[in-house]
């Protein structure tokens, strides 16, 4: 499995903040349900750290308003053993 960054942004003003964390916690969902919040240093976005097998099994856990907003990220942690293969291989 690999380990996902999911970020996912919603609108600036009180209804929006209200909504999103709304639908996060009335999901049921782990992830969502402990998402972490921006909104009070005015970053209006939710994140969280999940495991899973790709992105779109990543995607397909968010509510539906914001599967297509949300930014979905890899992480991977580097090993000294990586750096010279990450030196050689990384895209200019």
């Amino acid at each position: 499995m690999t380990r996902y960054l999911i970020e996912v942004p919603h609108g600036a003003d009180k209804d929006s903040c209200t909504r999103a964390i709304q639908i996060f916690l009335e999901t049921g969902n782990h992830f969502l349900a402990n998402a972490d919040w921006g909104c009070f240093d005015g970053e209006h976005k939710a994140w969280f750290i999940m495991n899973a097998d790709n992105k779109d099994e990543v995607r397909m856990i968010l509510p539906p308003v914001y599967r297509q907003v949300a930014h979905i990220t890899i992480l991977h942690t580097f090993t000294t053993n990586e750096l010279d293969e990450m030196v050689t291989l990384h895209p200019a």
